[in-house]
């Protein structure tokens, strides 16, 4: 499980096994229950644990949705699959995969919504979700240089400005069309996506 600091009081050393549970009982509550009507203490009473036990390591509903969602895009992999396109339609088909899952939609949209009016409940989404994730694109960009198919970068600063660019476009692309649009992520969409990015990735 990924390290992360909650917005809770010092205390008693973290329980790493308490943490899933309580992790685990929200997404369930999230799938039977929903945002708006999930509780603290109901998901203290799933995940069997005082309710007090989750104030002291998450601020309110909100920190620990996002928590509970971040865990998800965790399981997200980039396997090898021999070239740069399939390893990004292999990724983009499990993200839409996990963007699918209740617990995951409603969550992620939820905590969206409300970070509108909450700048700490935004930088907790870039952090816990949005920077975590960006691994898979500097996996991938790396896998593709050795292969000989992306030029190795000569300026940092670019390379780091340009993996920010290709996380955005391919997230945001399949946010839109699995949460806005709500229109499927099936193959056709994925190849045409992908060969879209790919002249944008090897024109620059």
């Amino acid at each position: 499980m990924h390290s992360r600091t909650h917005a809770g009081r010092a205390g008693r050393p973290r329980s790493t096994t308490a943490d899933a549970a309580i992790l685990a009982a929200t997404r369930a509550a999230l799938v039977d229950l929903g945002w708006s009507k999930l509780t603290l203490g109901d998901v203290a009473s799933r995940a069997g644990v005082a309710k007090t036990t989750l104030y002291r390591r998450w601020a309110g509903k909100n920190e620990l949705v996002v928590d509970a969602v971040a865990e998800l895009f965790d399981e997200l992999r980039l396997p090898d699959r021999g070239t740069l396109a399939a390893d990004i339609e292999g990724v983009v088909f499990q993200f839409a995969a996990i963007l699918a899952r209740p617990e995951a939609k409603s969550g992620l949209m939820a905590v969206l919504a409300e970070s509108t009016r909450d700048d700490a409940l935004r930088e907790r989404i870039r952090t816990s979700i949005v920077d975590r994730q960006k691994r898979l694109v500097l996996e991938g960009r790396a896998r593709a240089q050795e292969r000989g198919e992306l030029p190795p970068e000569t300026d940092p600063g670019e390379a780091a400005r340009t993996a920010d660019l290709i996380f955005d476009v391919v997230a945001g692309a399949v946010v839109h069309r699995e949460l806005v649009s709500a229109e499927p992520v099936d193959e056709e969409w994925v190849h045409s996506f992908t060969r879209i990015l790919l002249l944008g990735l090897t024109a620059a």
